[in-house]
């Protein structure tokens, strides 16, 4: 039998126990956790090393390697994000809704765990302890497998976590690891019906495709994230100068990043240099079209593919248009339906913006980057979701059940 069945088999085997778990226990369990990835900081650190090592001898670039990159501090960051999950509410058991029928049956409708989540994710070791904790404290088993390029951080985390739980009343095969890094451990995932109740993809848009366009196994989708700022005529331009700054160099290799920044005519025949000197100056690369080379000499020429392009680096497309609805029809085109900003003074043109894109996270002087479980109050996020069934937008605990409805009666029966 194969690491990926045999370990998906361990899985579904302990996703009963973990439906019997109370909240406590579960909470416990990740206390412990947070706890253990403190104390083995070192040991973490250490097989950390080891993968940025290989990876600085792949040649992988340095915004990918600071994707996969722990330090203490951010150790300390991922602990108090499982802090953090045992603070939030539990969801399951939720009562969501209840009725009764003419005939006597009164129905409840609860909120119950997914069951068993396979996760498959790429170079952020952080994601490990995330899902772990938001499937964890959902009730849900979870079989994680990330990418190779994290190989040793995530085998030293996960078994960390797995003594952790160890000790207490939840049952430890309910965290799971591929450590076979070949492909073909992705396809196997993507065909394990009735051992994986959902598969949930976090990466680069080929990963997402090849999970979404390959699985038999039910997909929440993750996109990519090609996400635009548009900077419209009426906009204070230190505003836009500060948002675009934020969205594209605070953290460019994150899927909420920003990857084109669209500018009003108007506004770019006046003030356009001051976002771009701002841009500049945070080590950002210009893509123009030919009217933003006209304004900015030093940028370079932008193609289509560009336009299609999800950088995650220090690189970014600037367009020039002349209307909102050019914006618009330039984001429906290029867009990932993850993350858009308008940023403006005119009230009608933001409402416009936000009821016109269709995207998880729409913005009016805001930056993408908020676009995060974090931010958004829920603790630790699974992933964010582009799709639009069952769950969209940054997907905290909830996101992770799923309903059950029980019906109680005396004795009727259907005629």
């Amino acid at each position: 039998m194969s690491e990926v069945r045999a370990k998906a088999q361990l899985a579904k085997g302990a996703a009963s126990g973990m439906n019997r778990l109370t909240t406590a226990q579960k909470n416990e369990a990740l206390l412990a956790m947070a706890d253990a990835l403190l104390q083995e900081q070192a040991s973490i650190m250490e097989a950390n090393a080891r993968d940025l090592q290989r990876g600085r001898e792949n040649g992988t670039s340095e915004s990918l390697l600071d994707r996969l990159a722990l330090n203490s501090s951010r150790i300390e960051a991922i602990a108090e994000g499982l802090r953090q999950i045992v603070d939030l509410p539990d969801p399951v058991g939720d009562l969501l809704e209840t009725f009764d029928r003419p005939n006597g049956m009164h129905i409840e409708k609860r909120r119950v765990p997914l069951g068993v989540i396979g996760m498959i994710y790429e170079a952020r070791p952080n994601v490990t302890v995330d899902a772990a904790g938001l499937c964890l404290k959902t009730g849900n088993a979870v079989v994680l497998r990330g990418g190779s390029a994290a190989l040793d951080s995530n085998r030293r985390i996960v078994g960390v976590l797995r003594e952790a739980i160890a000790r207490t009343a939840m049952p430890v095969e309910a965290l799971q690891m591929i450590e076979d890094s070949n492909r073909s451990s992705v396809d196997e995932m993507l065909k394990l019906n009735g051992l994986l109740d959902v598969v949930i993809p976090r990466g680069g848009a080929s990963l997402i495709q090849n999970v979404v366009q390959n699985a038999t196994v039910p997909v929440i989708e993750t996109g990519a994230g090609i996400c635009h700022t548009f900077v419209d005529e009426s906009a204070n331009a230190e505003m836009a100068a500060r948002i675009a700054v934020n969205a594209k160099a605070q953290r460019p290799s994150v899927c909420n990043s920003m990857e084109t920044l669209l500018v009003h005519s108007s506004f770019a025949a006046n003030s356009l240099t001051v976002v771009t000197d701002a841009l500049k100056a945070a080590n950002v690369e210009l893509r123009g079209c030919d009217r933003t080379r006209q304004l900015i000499a030093d940028a370079k020429a932008v193609t289509e593919q560009d336009y299609a392009t999800e950088y995650n680096d220090y690189i970014l497309n600037v367009r020039i248009v002349d209307s909102l609805n050019e914006a618009l029809a330039h984001i429906a085109r290029y867009g990932t339906m993850h993350s858009e900003c308008i940023v403006t003074e005119n009230k009608d043109h933001a409402e416009q913006f936000l009821q016109d894109i269709d995207a998880a996270a729409v913005y009016h002087n805001v930056s993408t980057r908020f676009t995060d479980g974090f931010e958004f109050g829920f603790g630790a996020e699974i992933g964010i979701s582009t799709q639009k069934l069952h769950a969209r937008g940054p997907m905290g605990l909830p996101a992770l059940t799923s309903t059950k409805y029980t019906i109680r009666g005396n004795g009727q029966v259907r005629g």
